[in-house]
């Protein structure tokens, strides 16, 4: 039996680069028909690590990082909203839209991998987020999007408690910034080579295409 082709997306949960590059990555598997040629596990990145609980207006956080003005920042916006519904993703921007601390998802998308619910989580968590006007920070949100996946959410939450899992998610953090990665998404396929950023699904195709018929 042919080895399947190993994909690890780093990236997170409230990152919209990551969402659309995923959906595009998707798109590119469909379209060649290689579903069962290859195993797609997510790593944990946190773009704002050290977000506090309440999380931050996602206008002024915006303006903050990256000095985007008011009139920029909507341009942009109605741009991934456009990208979004081409790819089938919803961005549902609002005023009152914070930015969220994420490393309690992370935790819950560690303890999916082992139901192999890991995909069905991240892209309920994205949803929520984007889609859905959701806090994934807020527990309540993540015993949800346990539930809808159909995993155990009193099992999953518990996790979150757990110094054991807590450190496990930092370690992962840890062994993909050594490597180096320090934008997201980044997909890295067979642990040797990589591309970074919200590739176009042509791309895609092609380097899946070549490093399947390897």
């Amino acid at each position: 039996m042919k080895k399947k082709l190993k994909i690890d997306i780093v990236s997170d949960v409230v990152c919209l680069w990551c969402a659309i590059g995923y959906k595009r990555l998707e798109r590119a598997i469909d379209e060649l028909g290689v579903q069962d040629q290859v195993e797609i596990e997510w790593q944990p990145f946190q773009l704002n690590p050290h977000m506090p609980p309440e999380g931050q207006n996602i206008t002024e956080h915006i303006a903050e990082k990256y000095g985007s003005t008011l009139e920029q920042q909507k341009e942009s916006r109605q741009n991934m909203t456009d990208i979004g519904e081409e790819l089938g993703f919803k961005f549902d921007y609002f005023d009152e839209m914070r930015m969220a601390n994420t490393f309690d998802a992370h935790i819950l998308l560690e303890y999916a991998k082992d139901f192999g619910k890991q995909t069905d989580l991240k892209m309920r968590l994205m949803n929520s987020f984007f889609g859905k006007r959701k806090d994934v920070s807020d527990r309540t949100v993540l015993k949800q999007a346990l539930l809808d996946v159909g995993l155990n959410a009193d099992e999953g939450l518990a996790k979150l408690d757990n110094e054991e899992a807590r450190t496990e998610v930092r370690s992962q953090q840890g062994y993909w910034q050594q490597l180096g990665i320090r934008s997201v998404p980044t997909i890295v396929f067979n642990r040797k080579s990589a591309v970074t950023g919200a590739q176009p699904i042509d791309t895609l195709k092609q380097v899946l295409s070549e490093l399947i018929s390897e």
